[in-house]
């Protein structure tokens, strides 16, 4: 930390902001294998939050990839790092009273580990999108699989790279057995639950 940096506090804090959206803000953060549906769940949720008139933005991992970490690849260093830029990022929409949605495979605990640590305990939901190796294949739309296992891709996640499966989500959506449109009515029972639609003004 340069100690030439000082922290400014602003006028409208993270509170003014929700209760101006009538919403508490938090990160849902979907992790899981290439294919397990983390991306489609995560835009599903978001479009029903919107029916609900919630402020969101979702964090999808290809897209992020194209700019914030366009410079990163598939090594586990810059893996960590990835989810570290995200983690930060993450913990910034909170602050702006924001309903963030995270779609990263995130396949190492300690890199989620550490997204967990930067927020308070109940800013923070891990949703394990939970799907079988063969029906991700299966899917494989951007042919990922096929070319891991032709060995023109290094590192994916699954074949020639681990996946850490969590040991205790907030969350389990088995993703193979169940419709998004259930996926996403647990989903939101959870965060009814939290209390993210409970403001007090």
């Amino acid at each position: 930390m340069n100690e030439n940096l000082v922290w400014h506090n602003a006028g409208i804090t993270r509170q003014n902001r929700e209760r101006l959206n009538e919403h508490k803000a938090v990160v849902v953060w979907f992790t899981g294998l290439s294919g397990a549906g983390k991306s489609t769940l995560a835009h599903a949720l978001e479009g029903e939050l919107y029916k609900m008139k919630c402020r969101t933005y979702v964090f999808d991992g290809d897209n992020v990839r194209h700019g914030l970490c366009g410079d990163l690849g598939f090594s586990d260093a810059d893996r960590t790092e990835n989810i570290r830029r995200v983690g930060e990022i993450a913990k910034l929409t909170v602050d702006a009273g924001l309903i963030t949605m995270a779609a990263f495979i995130s396949p190492i605990k300690k890199d989620r580990d550490c997204v967990r640590g930067l927020l308070e305990p109940e800013d923070f939901i891990e949703v394990y999108c939970r799907c079988s190796l063969s029906v991700c294949e299966k899917r494989d739309v951007k042919g990922f699989y096929r070319r891991a296992r032709s060995g023109e891709i290094s590192n994916f996640t699954g074949i020639s790279s681990p996946y850490d499966e969590p040991e205790n989500p907030d969350l389990v959506i088995n993703t193979d057995k169940i419709s998004i449109e259930l996926s996403v009515s647990r989903i939101i029972s959870l965060m009814k639950e939290r209390g993210v639609f409970s403001v007090s003004v």
